[in-house]
């Protein structure tokens, strides 16, 4: 199911070109992420596991500028690969023009061991657009 969060951009994600610096942007990308999982997940899910991102594929569209809120939007569309789930991302303006659209993907970790965690169905249910409530 898709998640949702808005931000602002504020004079700190601002770089020299005038607009939100690429690194700003994997950040927003990794805090959806993470609000995604924290909002969904069971709880002892996530007190067991962590997720670190493996891999970006970004591709900015237009800019975002100081003031500028953006919508970013997160969703799941296929089940995960062992430990790897893929990740997709759209952040859009007010105007409802995409800023950035991206592919992210993930690897559980097992808290505990610090080791990667296989995705089993029942973690995995709550995100995929099939999942029965």
């Amino acid at each position: 199911m898709p998640f949702s969060h808005t931000v602002t951009a504020h004079a700190e994600h601002i770089d020299e070109l005038g607009h939100v610096n690429n690194a700003v942007w994997v950040q927003w990308i990794q805090d959806l992420a993470v609000a995604h999982w924290n909002a969904v997940a069971d709880p002892a899910h996530i007190a067991a596991y962590i997720w670190v991102v493996i891999r970006h594929e970004i591709d900015y569209l237009r800019p975002a500028l100081e003031g500028d809120e953006v919508t970013g939007t997160t969703w799941i569309e296929e089940g995960p690969k062992g430990a790897r789930f893929n990740r997709y991302m759209e952040f859009a303006g007010a105007d409802g023009k995409l800023r950035i659209k991206a592919k992210t993907t993930w690897a559980m970790i097992d808290r505990e061991t610090g080791r990667p965690a296989r995705v089993t169905p029942d973690i995995a249910a709550p995100f995929l657009p099939d999942a029965k409530p």
